[in-house]
């Protein structure tokens, strides 16, 4: 558990045609302490994807001169590639998240904008039932949620509604 196994294609560069990152899944399932990627291709891409899927540890060549003798120095990246990769993988960490859907903080301001309510297709006179033909839905979402839609279908008008009105049971 305290071993994380590294896929790896040696050839520098690794064509992306033979990176093969669903290869740490097989590793995975050998229940070590996790996976990771060592990468040989030419720029972020895919040390980034790896850390999509889930790679624990990135480990990727670095020079300070690309062009030194070497298969090493062609597929590395100099500092400033090496800093804009880091910065990808940790926003990709922060990215993936709990797997827990919820609402995220950063969307509540816009819960009432984004989301819809069921509102009045056309004109519905008090005691008409709504049906699939007289309700529609629409934003903002500050009425009762399509979500309900089952629920409000059947039911009778107990008001006057107009065009576009937000239906209220």
């Amino acid at each position: 558990k305290d071993i994380i196994l590294l896929h790896c294609t040696t050839q520098y560069p690794t064509p992306y045609s033979d990176v093969n990152l669903k290869a740490m899944d097989s590793l995975r399932r050998l229940n070590t302490g996790g996976v990771g990627y060592s990468d040989h291709t030419l720029g972020i891409e895919v040390p980034v994807a790896a850390a999509a899927l889930g790679a624990k540890v990135i480990e990727k060549h670095f020079t300070l001169d690309k062009n030194l003798p070497g298969p090493d120095h062609r597929a590395s990246l100099d500092p400033a590639e090496l800093a804009e990769m880091v910065k990808a993988v940790r926003h990709i960490e922060k990215a993936l998240g709990s797997g827990v859907k919820a609402v995220a903080d950063s969307e509540r301001p816009n819960i009432e904008v984004a989301r819809k309510s069921i509102v009045a297709a056309r004109t519905i006179v008090k005691g008409e039932m709504f049906t699939e033909e007289n309700i529609t839905v629409k934003r903002p979402g500050n009425g009762i949620s399509p979500m309900q839609w089952d629920s409000v279908i059947g039911q009778v008008a107990k008001k006057d509604f107009a065009y576009d009105s937000l239906i209220e049971l």
